[in-house]
């Protein structure tokens, strides 16, 4: 990865990232060593961005509206309604008020033209309901993804049997009606999906795996891709199907 795209991805990484940001959480999330965090802090820094804190206690990003602007083609813009108008149509309130944030923020940042194209784009999504549905556990959710916390669910399998599950979740999938959890499964032992629409009872148990999620991530998702591989090459009644709890 070349140095101005790995700078460019540490900073948006630091605007996505809930407080504390620190250099290890940083590390976790690049898959770098703590040392290459504090060099790249510095050459951002160097570069105009304003990040306040130092080592050892944490850092926040300040926005700097002296940087320039953002630069996109007309398919760019295109590209970005379309996906923003998708993430309205998912049927998560939280997801739309976000989508509507995005692009508010994406306009303010284009020169005049650029801006028209963008609030007046060609390209629209349309979905008679929400796609995904409204699911009340989602918030709570996604929230212990990006903190590593534990959760316990009450989980209703395929054949409506109910178990308790303690989890680690690690993503949330968007797979075609259906919302799944990637998670480490603590009783499994073992990596597993849990549909979201069948989890009937869902508690945080306080139980932090930091900063485990982005390794235990990329573990769960190179071992998919190896599977997918492997069932490309077997006949269709050969091929197993996915583990979903």
């Amino acid at each position: 990865m070349s140095g101005p795209d790995r700078l460019l991805r540490l900073l948006q990484l630091m605007r996505v990232m809930k407080p504390p940001i620190t250099a290890e959480r940083l590390a976790g999330e690049r898959g770098v060593s703590i040392r290459s965090i504090y060099r790249d802090i510095e050459l951002l820094r160097l570069s105009g961005a304003r990040i306040e804190g130092e080592r050892g206690y944490g850092y926040r990003l300040v926005e700097d509206y002296a940087l320039p602007p953002q630069a996109f083609d007309r398919l760019e813009i295109e590209a970005i309604t379309l996906g923003m108008s998708e993430v309205r149509q998912t049927g998560d309130p939280d997801l739309a008020r976000a989508a509507e944030a995005v692009l508010a923020k994406i306009a303010a940042t284009l020169p005049d033209d650029r801006e028209q194209q963008l609030l007046h784009s060609i390209s629209h999504v349309y979905r008679p309901s929400g796609r995904y549905g409204r699911h009340p556990h989602l918030p709570a959710i996604r929230d212990a993804c990006w903190e590593e916390k534990e959760i316990e669910i009450s989980y209703r399998d395929q054949g409506g049997a109910v178990s308790k599950r303690i989890i680690r979740p690690l993503a949330i999938m968007y797979s075609d009606h259906v919302l799944t959890v990637l998670a480490w499964c603590c009783l499994r032992d073992d990596f597993r999906m849990f549909r979201v629409d069948r989890v009937d009872v869902l508690s945080i148990t306080g139980v932090s795996f930091r900063p485990r999620r982005a390794r235990l991530l990329r573990e769960y998702l190179e071992k998919l891709s190896a599977r997918d591989n492997e069932n490309r090459q077997l006949p269709a009644p050969n091929r197993p199907g996915k583990s979903i709890s």
